[in-house]
């Protein structure tokens, strides 16, 4: 058995914009394919070109993908009522991306696709993310280490994009 301790660096920011108004600039930023549709096209690829046309037909226009949203929000709501904050996890990514990575660092299958955070409190919206190049850091792949810093400056940009 082996355990290794991963630092992970969080990239986060504070809006004043509206949580409705964030959460809609990232989603309008993302591809929102029917997910069971997608993956049953997937599979049933025979060619990497045809696997390619159809991630490429999911992605927006930032190359992204919506894979799976949890309103955790909800769930505190039922316990605390309504006027508990909301808070949603997306978990987007490029199925592209990933290929890229866990080709030299297999392990790179745990953190993608990534989750993006966005939350309310008191200060503002909070819009938080796990940088993928902190995770793939240690394992001292520079290919997946350069693929992870290309991914992680896109979702970045996406967020203050959205959060400004």
């Amino acid at each position: 058995m082996k355990i290794q301790k991963v630092e992970v660096e969080r990239f986060s920011l504070t809006s004043s914009k509206p949580f409705d108004a964030v959460v809609a600039a990232l989603k309008s930023a993302i591809g929102q394919p029917d997910i069971v549709e997608f993956f049953r096209a997937t599979r049933a690829t025979e060619s990497f070109p045809d696997l390619k046309r159809i991630v490429q037909s999911g992605l927006g226009r930032t190359d992204l993908m919506l894979f799976a949203e949890f309103d955790l929000g909800d769930i505190l709501r039922r316990e605390n009522g309504s006027r508990t904050p909301r808070i949603i996890r997306l978990v987007v990514g490029n199925p592209l991306i990933m290929k890229e990575m866990v080709k030299h660092v297999p392990d790179a299958g745990s953190y993608a696709p990534v989750t993006v955070l966005i939350d309310e409190r008191p200060d503002g919206v909070h819009v938080s993310y796990d940088k993928m190049e902190s995770y793939l850091r240690h394992y001292g792949s520079s290919e997946a280490l350069a693929v992870a810093q290309n991914l992680d400056a896109k979702i970045t940009a996406l967020l203050r994009e959205c959060a400004s």
